[in-house]
């Protein structure tokens, strides 16, 4: 089983961000304990992460997985071209937030990505991103 997880804009600041929301982790850190996660798993796992639209979509264009976990930041509210890219492409996303958007700021609380994902998990750190690899091993 092969997994892509994508982390969109401004994740690559995950330590200098509001620790509240987002936690004290890197996303190198970050990577490394969904890397461990996926190591006991016996799953294959790499990542990728930009503050850009156009390279997230052509990466999941791209994608040679059986799953992409999807964390597309701020995108996850407005962008119908990164919607539009998971609904044309053959493997399974699963949307992730480590904050809850469903607590935040009104225009956080909209995803247009999820009705296109096969399951969606936020507000759990980054343990939002174990339980959408959990959730896709065992449907």
């Amino acid at each position: 089983m092969r997994f892509l997880v994508i982390n969109g804009p401004n994740l690559n600041m995950l330590k200098m961000r509001d620790k509240e929301h987002y936690g004290d982790l890197s996303l190198s850190e970050l990577n490394a304990f969904i890397k461990k996660f996926c190591k006991e798993k016996c799953v294959k796992v790499k990542f990728f992460q930009s503050n850009s639209e156009g390279k997230i979509i052509d990466k999941l264009h791209a994608a040679k997985c059986d799953c992409v976990i999807l964390n597309a930041g701020a995108f996850t509210h407005y962008s119908y071209a990164i919607r539009d890219a998971i609904e044309c492409i053959k493997p399974k996303v699963i949307e992730v937030h480590l904050s809850d958007i469903s607590k935040r700021e009104d225009f956080r609380k909209i995803s247009v990505i999820k009705p296109v994902c096969v399951y969606s998990v936020a507000g759990k750190g980054k343990y939002s991103y174990t339980e959408a690899i959990e959730y896709f091993i065992k449907s």
